[in-house]
């Protein structure tokens, strides 16, 4: 394991096979300006028509063996569906930074995803997982432990995991083989809120 600058722990646990990563709460600032005058929209429509065209010329030939260097796609909007918003912003890195194809939104695992959450919350990331608690739980986990908020954890924590990439050794780059695996097919995002200023999530890969 790891420890972040702010005291956090980073956890990285091998069980029976299964891959289980946990991110901390990073420094980074979740703020953001905006310009809401008429000029400034049709600008960033425009733009963002041409990053969708630019991105779909990079990925005519497939995916790529590794991800574009220093990847930072704008997040995903809010859509008040934390879950649906927490898989969207996976496959946001998966296809804008590595022409990958998207993961399913796997439904059936949220609920077990929410009590790894939950369990984790009062004892220690991936415990939850370990325990076998819950069915199904996929075969994959990564972990945003302790963070402040909901879009905190799609924008911030997501973007720290698939910046672990490029490279092979899971000790260094677990979160981000675990989020461009070809193996996994779908994801189940959970959540849990201790009402005390921490939300921890999971991310179950199957």
């Amino acid at each position: 394991m790891f420890r972040a600058k702010n005291g956090i722990i980073l956890v990285l646990v091998f069980i029976l096979g299964f891959t289980l990563l946990g991110c901390p709460p990073g420094d980074s600032d979740d703020s953001g300006d905006f310009d809401d005058s008429g000029d400034s929209d049709d600008s960033d429509d425009s733009d963002d028509s041409d990053d969708d065209s630019d991105i779909d010329a990079t990925c005519a030939d497939g995916p790529l063996s590794e991800p574009i260097a220093d990847c930072a796609p704008t997040p995903v909007p809010d859509s008040g569906d934390f879950k649906a918003d927490c898989v969207a912003r996976i496959n946001q890195f998966r296809w804008e930074c590595q022409c990958l194809p998207p993961l399913e939104r796997w439904t059936n695992g949220e609920a077990c995803a929410d009590e790894h959450a939950e369990y984790d919350s009062t004892r220690s990331a991936h415990a939850g997982f370990r325990d076998n608690i819950c069915s199904p739980r996929g075969r994959a986990q990564n972990e945003c432990p302790g963070w402040w908020s909901e879009a905190s954890i799609v924008d911030s924590c997501l973007q720290m995991m698939w910046d672990e990439g490029p490279g092979e050794n899971f000790n260094e780059h677990g979160h981000y083989i675990n989020m461009s695996n070809p193996n996994y097919s779908k994801v189940a995002c959970g959540i849990y809120d201790t009402g005390s200023g921490g939300i921890w999530s999971v991310q179950n890969f199957e």
